[in-house]
């Protein structure tokens, strides 16, 4: 099956790319696990002023027709719907850097898996 692409809606516009099934899938996983980790900080959070135990930073990279990486500090957003990745898409020619909303880019990614399956 040849590569499709992957749409990313982005806080003004969005952008495409080649991007295969398998590292949809890849992309998925790390984004659920971030997901869970933002999950467990908030609801760690206690009224009386304790903090939850340190989460990891989620950094998922590919290399493909074009390098795609995000990056998410899980430990500075108080749930997974305020949560906000750096993205980072390039190829030889461009290289575009920017914010997006976590959950705008797994509904993208869920969007795209449920087209090529």
């Amino acid at each position: 099956m040849s590569p499709t692409h992957l749409t990313l809606n982005l806080v003004e516009g969005s952008v495409s790319f080649s991007f295969s099934p398998q590292a949809a899938r890849e992309l998925k996983a790390a984004m659920d696990q971030l997901t869970q980790s933002l999950k467990a900080i908030a609801a760690k959070t206690t009224p009386s002023g304790g903090k939850a135990s340190p989460q990891p930073s989620m950094e998922y990279r590919h290399t493909g027709e074009v390098f795609l990486e995000i990056f998410c500090n899980p430990n500075i957003w108080p749930t997974p719907f305020a949560a906000k990745v750096l993205l980072t898409v390039r190829d030889v020619n461009i290289r575009l850097t920017t914010e997006a909303e976590l959950t705008r880019i797994i509904d993208d990614v869920n969007q795209y898996l449920e087209q090529v399956s």
